[in-house]
């Protein structure tokens, strides 16, 4: 019997860009690897990275794209700040000239690009996309349905944040804007409360696939206790309010509690926490195998819409954590709260939960 051949096309294999799916992607990856996948990776950001699960197909754009990462860093920097932010909340539609210049340019170029590893492979069975702004890749899953047969499946790793409303990361673009979910075969959601909306925009099929973590790479270690509390994310965008909550009012209640962060670029109140910075991904197990407590600060987006899965919960739980959470709807989900984690309403219990 043939392994089934996927050709994955992805927002970034490099995990030096911190973008908080791409762990999760290889853990994916990984577990495809391991039921018989010959999987095939190319990235949109980025260069090809290898490794021992997956072949790698170079980006047809690599040198455009890192020309517009460093131009649009260098516009934030002229403006006082890291990033170009946008509102969180309605942000409208910011992207509308890139997009016109990604049709124009960089679209054809993806097009031709998949369409010849098609052609070379011969026998693909699925493509799948993940996390690339959908409608960069306008009219690519018409168009190989109709010369290949091929399936093409989206797989939005970040509902509800990637969706209009609430616009996505300030390091990303808006996903849904100008884009068609109806090309798609099927487009796979993190999220089950998501799934309604996802078809409001046009997906002729929405399925959920909950986040999950991989029991070699986060496995307890042991290792001496090194923090009290411990929380590592990309940035505070959508959850300044529980980061006051569970890490900047209990932080001034309580100078014997030792609290820690890794991550960057937290705008908002983290009272006396001690900065970790980045945690590279092969230290993270051990970062949470070093902390007394560890946090699990969900974004609001995710935190409203049931059932709106992150990779957080599962990574720290799989480590063995003593997890505190933000109330986060549909966590009930996947988790017992009272017995697998501790969820805290406000300042008061987070301080109480730590003594």
């Amino acid at each position: 019997m043939k392994a089934p051949k996927i050709l994955a096309v992805a927002s970034a294999i490099d995990l030096d860009f911190r973008y908080g799916c791409t762990p999760a992607w290889w853990q994916l990856w990984k577990g495809l690897y391991e039921v018989g996948v010959d999987l095939i990776v190319t990235p949109y950001r980025g260069r090809p990275v290898e490794s021992p699960w997956w072949r790698t197909a170079p980006n047809p754009a690599y040198l455009e794209g890192e020309s517009f990462a460093r131009a649009r860093d260098a516009w934030a920097r002229l403006k006082g700040d890291r990033y170009l932010r946008r509102a969180e909340s309605d942000p409208g539609d910011t992207d509308r000239l890139v997009r016109e210049v990604v049709w124009r340019w960089v679209t054809p170029r993806w097009q031709r690009h998949v369409e010849r590893i098609l052609e070379r492979e011969g026998d693909v069975d699925a493509v799948l996309v993940f996390t690339v702004p959908m409608a960069h890749l306008r009219g690519i899953p018409t168009a190989l349905r109709e010369r290949f047969g091929v399936p093409v499946v989206f797989y939005d790793g970040d509902v509800p944040m990637s969706l209009p409303e609430f616009g996505g990361m300030d390091t990303g673009f808006n996903y849904y804007y100008g884009a068609d979910p109806g090309e798609y075969d099927l487009v796979v959601s993190n999220s089950e409360g998501g799934l309604g909306r996802l078809r409001e925009l046009g997906a002729r099929r929405a399925e959920a696939l909950f986040w999950a973590a991989d029991p070699e790479l986060f496995k307890p270690l042991p290792v001496e206790k090194e923090h009290d509390v411990f929380f590592y994310g990309y940035g505070d965008k959508f959850r300044r309010e529980w980061m006051r909550e569970l890490v900047g009012e209990p932080s001034r209640r309580l100078p014997e509690v030792d609290f820690a962060l890794g991550g960057e670029d937290f705008q908002g109140d983290v009272g006396r926490a001690r900065s970790l910075g980045v945690i590279p991904f092969n230290a993270f197990n051990r970062a949470i195998s070093a902390s007394r407590v560890a946090l699990n600060v969900t974004r609001r987006a995710h935190a409203t819409v049931r059932a709106s899965s992150t990779a957080r919960p599962f990574e720290l739980a799989m480590a063995g954590a003593a997890i505190v959470s933000n109330p986060h709807e549909g966590i009930e989900t996947w988790f017992e709260p009272g017995r697998e984690l501790l969820v805290v309403e406000d300042a008061d219990a987070a301080t109480a939960a730590y003594r």
